[in-house]
């Protein structure tokens, strides 16, 4: 764990302390000249992270704040900004309403981390949320991590760029990497060795767009004190590695997911083949060359995919092959690895076997995220992975799907049992959702509590939180938010935060409409907010959470009216299926798109806007376009992993999912009136030309929001609320 301390290779004291003020007047304007702002590594005496505030006698500035760092010392402001002046900020939107004078503190606050790191993204995130990231939306993305009090982070862009030279340089020709990527929306994967070719290739242009991102990025993390963690060599190689070096000893990998082999099945250099050594150590050092290092790098060999022997000896091999290639090109290396593997294919990974992985590398030199650990921890049967530092993290979301979710009880305390566990090797607390811009509260609270040493009154933070957000206290308000804490964002047991209900779905008679909460308390939540509407409706983080809660709203009127139809359907009823099929195609879901176009987080306009101005031509914006269409519906040529990243957004409502349910009536009423049973195969056949059907359709949708988000969410109210 020495070595750990060792990690922070961060930049100056002078750099950072600049690098914070210019954050503070990015936040503030004019106003960031009433916070003094310094940086002091003193301050933490060489343990975590530590800011203090105090104000100075005098008037001219209001308060002071020194940070152990630069992130250190933004997190401090945003202390002061969150208690003292009532201030959010958050994806969906800030509240940054400062009082006239800034309010003077009457004894100073000091504060120390509990744990070293507090760590943020998820490998998937890379490509459900930031794939189409410019810089300015880096910039705004990195600010929050800042005031957020994250330190240690990923910074993944360009490093197909380094690998393509890597490649060159080896001998393979450009047909042969071609073959290897894929595109945009889908590099996430093939990262990790799961995925190729799919929706690719990569254009040169795609490259040097992405350096120069990367340039910018590592430049200003490292610039607030953040660590961070660049991409490694996990041992996946493109097909063209065998053709340069026949005598290589390479496996062809299974398929992953429901892909076959024409897009999966990736080779696995054996850890024990001189090549896996020359590539690694050669990628590395490449990499290095380009982007600097923070000694911190991340491999993950086998996501959800099984090993080719399950014999201890080898996964030592396999891993100490990926450390000692980390280590021939720096020999500071600390590698982060995904803890994902152990709790999704357990059988599998039986103890001895995660002891063998975690221990073919020298124990502190290694860091487990324990990546769904508010759910599914694996510290707990691994005696705190047998001896390797881990980061308890907290997973919330999969394929950055819309949905109220969480688990805020579960989060409230994991992180406290943890580290009081035997033994416990705990060094940290994270975030790690696969996509971003949902459910701010949750990862409001996550960042506070990574900061704190005892569980919170969550009911009575709620009601802060509230009040900040939008700005003023209401009763309304926070009424609503206390029965949103008590039921969606209250989940226990084992909750995966997949959207699951009918509305995303392709529809079938066999459809999960379960809810782990009670469902009148958010229907009670919507006509709280909507009350709430005459004193806060100028708010526009209040107006995205009105269109949250009535987009939950409606998607749990959408299991209803499914469960009409259904019923209808089986007892032969006719009427009774027009008039609900009817409700639900002609208006319940054609009122929601235009509810979600009324806000402009909720456009799909806005994401396929934003993938097609990463383009350079006319056929690199339809390439990119189509990667981005194809992510949030099919995701794959067939619908291999089908509405896995499901979003509920203006555009994507209608012309996908009301057109898959206008269908499926149909053919139930069909069923009925001919007399011939429904089958579901024959539907799936049909259903597919109709979402294929609206990745090439060809639509420009508005990123540009229309109507007025109270009147369509009060005129659903009153046509809806049970």
């Amino acid at each position: 764990l020495l070595l750990l301390a060792a990690t922070a290779g961060r930049a100056g004291d002078a750099r950072q302390e600049e690098a914070v003020r210019a954050l503070a007047r990015r936040l503030l304007g004019p106003r960031a000249a009433a916070v003094s702002l310094s940086v002091d590594p003193a301050l933490a005496a060489g343990g975590p992270d530590t800011y203090r505030l105090w104000s100075p006698p005098g008037a001219a500035v209001a308060v002071a704040v020194t940070g152990s760092s630069g992130v250190a010392a933004a997190a401090g402001l945003y202390r002061y900004l969150r208690d003292f002046c009532g201030c959010h900020l958050s994806w969906s939107g800030a509240q940054l309403r400062l009082p006239d004078p800034l309010p003077r503190l009457q004894t100073e606050i000091r504060a120390a981390a509990p744990g070293r790191y507090r760590y943020y993204q998820n490998v998937c995130a890379q490509s459900y949320s930031f794939a189409w990231w410019d810089w300015a939306r880096w910039e705004r993305e990195i600010d929050w991590m800042a005031l957020s009090g994250i330190n240690l982070a990923p910074a993944f862009a360009g490093q197909e760029a380094v690998w393509q030279r890597v490649y060159r340089n080896l001998g393979l020709n450009q047909s042969e990497i071609d073959k290897y990527f894929t595109g945009p929306a889908f590099l996430a994967w093939n990262r990790m060795g799961n995925l190729r070719r799919w929706a690719g290739p990569l254009p040169p242009t795609w490259h040097l767009k992405q350096l120069y991102l990367q340039y910018r990025i590592v430049e200003r993390m490292r610039s607030l004190g953040m660590t961070t963690v660049l991409p490694a060599f996990a041992g996946h190689v493109p097909q063209g590695i065998l053709r340069v070096f026949p005598r290589v000893n390479a496996t062809r990998l299974g398929h992953w997911s429901h892909f076959d082999c024409t897009y999966s099945c990736i080779y696995l250099l054996d850890p024990e083949d001189p090549m896996f050594q020359v590539i690694g150590t050669l990628f590395l050092k490449e990499l290095i060359k380009e982007f600097g290092t923070d000694h911190v790098y991340s491999a993950d060999t086998f996501n959800e995919m099984t090993p080719l022997s399950s014999d201890p000896a080898y996964l030592s091999r396999v891993s100490n092959a990926v450390f000692s290639s980390m280590m021939g090109a720096d020999p500071k290396a600390l590698w982060l690895m995904q803890g994902w593997l152990f709790q999704h294919q357990p059988d599998f990974w039986q103890p001895a076997q995660v002891r063998a992985l975690l221990h073919g590398v020298p124990l502190g030199r290694m860091i487990v995220l324990d990546l769904f650990a508010e759910s599914k921890p694996v510290y707990q049967w691994t005696e705190s992975f047998y001896g390797q530092p881990f980061i308890w993290c907290m997973l919330h979301n999969f394929g950055g799907n819309h949905g109220l979710f969480g688990t805020v009880e579960a989060i409230n305390h994991g992180p406290f049992a943890a580290r009081r566990f035997p033994n416990s090797t705990m060094v940290g607390t994270g975030l790690v959702p696969e996509g971003i811009e949902q459910n701010d509260m949750v990862y409001e609270l996550m960042n506070e509590l990574g900061w704190r040493r005892e569980p919170l009154d969550l009911p009575s933070w709620v009601t802060r939180y509230a009040e900040r957000r939008y700005g003023a206290p209401n009763a309304a308000a926070a009424s609503a938010w206390r029965l949103l804490l008590r039921s969606v964002y209250n989940c226990t047991g084992v909750c995966v935060n997949h959207n699951r209900s009918p509305m995303v779905r392709r529809p079938s008679l066999h459809m999960d409409t379960e809810l782990w909460y009670n469902a009148s308390d958010v229907y009670e939540a919507w006509r709280l907010l909507l009350s709430a509407g005459a004193e806060l409706g100028s708010s526009p983080t209040f107006l995205y959470d009105l269109v949250d809660v009535t987009r939950q709203a409606a998607q749990q009127l959408v299991n209803d009216y499914y469960l009409s139809i259904r019923q209808a359907f089986q007892s032969h009823a006719l009427p009774e299926l027009l008039t609900a099929g009817g409700v639900l195609v002609y208006d319940l879901l054609p009122e929601l798109d235009s509810l979600l176009s009324s806000h402009s987080l909720f456009l799909l306009g806005r994401w396929l806007e934003n993938a097609r101005a990463m383009a350079t031509s006319d056929r690199e914006a339809e390439q990119y376009e189509l990667n981005a269409r194809n992510q949030v519906t099919l995701w794959g040529p067939s619908g291999n992993i089908l509405d896995y990243a499901n979003k509920q957004l203006g555009g994507l409502v209608l012309d996908y999912y009301t057109v898959r349910w206008s269908l499926f009536v149909s053919v139930l009423v069909e069923s009925l009136n001919s007399g011939r049973p429904f089958h579901q195969d024959q539907f799936n056949q049909a259903v597919f030309q109709v979402e294929r059907g609206f990745i090439y359709n060809k639509k420009r949708y508005p990123a540009v929001p229309a109507g007025d988000t109270m009147e369509i969410s009060r005129k659903l109210f009153l046509k809806y609320y049970p």
